[in-house]
């Protein structure tokens, strides 16, 4: 959300917290010990990360996603900005160059490519460790996206010249990183969705992603807007491509359901459907920055530990994971942020974002299973029509999808069947995979809800039943 320029004399911020050594030379156990480096190559040869980072960021500069026009009745656009760096690893930190070296070398760079080129030819990125910037947003009641993990970013005002200028404007605004400086390099676009709420049927705003790679390997210092930022956490990309940091996020949804039915409808649609389980990403930070000025920098005063055997009850219908205190809650990556990173880290090995990606269930386990059942048949049809065509599957949350271009794009399940083609590059033939996987699931999933309510609703007559006759019988 956009926000006023961050005005430095009136907060106050912890100093940035930084591993003593790169990530690259971490113990894999978070100990800190120094060793042989994970990424850390034996040779003059850079890591394979690297080597697909530099071939991913350059395909992305040469091949632009299509731009996506607001549907009927939604105006608002919004971008955010993914902004990448290289760490220097302990054994490869970067030479000192002089200004007039410096001078001369970015003379010789006329494009982005060359820039490019140029970048990952340097040894201390070859060895380094790639890394993208994260914000945590300032709890704010009301805010849709209050507390969560996202990229710097916002909607865009009438002065904003184009989506682009948005997502610079934003950074700047919130994070204080100005990516018009000359050691900021534009690489390109990722695709444009359209942001809905009621199950992928009223949109919202159409969301546009870009990408920036910041070129030196310190940053000047950031100022947080601490009305709408609690922190920036830069986060390796290994990270990010790792199965061990897979995990889900749970979310509360019942008001999707009952937005006129009152708190009570809520609460009975809470108790029969649990949460919300989207797949997500636990980040592992290798530095973060906190605004000390926001209300969440010293964690709230706990209630007490105690809970009633019925409060134990009713969170193990829930399931438990959905029991975790807010101060101890890990940094999860999920929903749109997700969905938008999956479509960049699907470029890079393993090149299985396929992984990050499971289909939304509830935690009730009988609503979990009635919808497994009615949805087998589909997923697997889905599946083996994502084979057939040889699209990647991307990572997503019941609220985005990216939409068709056309005229009257047509919606799949809540989501679109596609993008129309850019005029150019390999990205002119590459298709959205998420209205395939997702096509017909929503429908399903709302007749397992109603599936399982109605077995609760029979069980408990039935139950109910039982026990009046077995207690008249006892009286006679």
């Amino acid at each position: 959300i956009s926000g006023t320029t961050p005005s430095p004399s009136h907060h106050t911020y912890l100093p940035q917290q930084r591993h003593p050594y790169s990530e690259v030379e971490m113990a894999q156990d978070g100990r800190g010990g120094h060793r042989h480096g994970l990424n850390e190559e034996s040779n003059d040869n850079p890591s394979e990360l690297i080597s697909a980072l530099q071939r991913t960021l350059i395909e992305l500069s040469q091949n632009p996603y299509p731009h996506v026009p607001n549907p009927p009745d939604c105006k608002k656009r919004a971008s955010v900005a993914l902004v990448l760096r290289v760490r220097p690893s302990f054994h490869h930190p970067r030479p000192r160059v002089d200004a007039a070296q410096k001078q001369d070398q970015d003379e010789d760079i006329n494009s982005r490519e060359a820039a490019l080129e140029r970048f990952f030819q340097q040894d201390w990125v070859r060895h380094g460790d790639p890394e993208a910037i994260f914000i945590k947003r300032a709890s704010r009641e009301g805010d849709r996206w209050t507390g969560h993990v996202a990229l710097p970013g916002g909607k865009r005002d009438a002065e904003d010249a184009d989506d682009q200028a948005v997502a610079v404007r934003e950074t700047l605004e919130e994070i204080g990183l100005d990516l018009k400086s000359p050691h900021a390099l534009f690489v390109g676009n990722l695709p444009e969705r359209v942001v809905s709420y009621a199950w992928g049927k009223v949109p919202i705003m159409v969301l546009c992603p870009f990408v920036f790679l910041w070129t030196e390997p310190d940053l000047p210092p950031l100022q947080l807007q601490p009305a709408e930022v609690a922190s920036t956490h830069w986060v390796p990309l290994r990270v990010l491509l790792s199965p061990q940091t897979r995990t889900f996020e749970y979310v509360d949804i019942s008001d999707r359901f009952a937005r006129r039915g009152g708190p009570l409808l809520k609460k009975m649609l809470r108790t029969l459907l649990g949460k919300m389980r989207f797949s997500a990403i636990q980040l592992i930070p290798s530095e973060s920055l906190f605004c000390s000025s926001t209300d969440e920098f010293l964690p709230p005063e706990e209630a007490s530990a105690t809970v009633s055997w019925r409060g134990r009850l009713y969170s193990w219908t829930q399931g438990v994971e959905t029991n975790a205190p807010a101060a101890t809650r890990p940094l999860l990556l999920w929903g749109l942020t997700l969905g938008m990173l999956a479509d960049f880290l699907d470029q890079l090995p393993p090149h299985n974002a396929v992984q990050l990606w499971s289909y939304p269930t509830f935690t009730t386990w009988d609503v979990r299973w009635v919808i497994n059942t009615l949805t087998r048949s589909l997923k697997r049809r889905n599946e083996m029509r994502l084979q057939r065509d040889g699209i990647n599957q991307t990572a997503v949350d019941s609220e985005t999808q990216a939409v068709a271009t056309s005229g009257n794009p047509r919606f799949l399940g809540g989501l679109s069947d596609g993008m129309e083609p850019s005029t150019q590059g390999k990205n002119a033939s590459r298709s959205n995979a998420v209205g395939i996987m997702l096509e017909g699931y929503y429908d399903m999933a709302r007749k397992g809800i109603w599936v399982a309510a109605s077995v609760r609703l029979i069980s408990t007559a039935a139950l109910t039943v039982l026990f009046i006759r077995r207690f008249r019988k006892s009286s006679n």
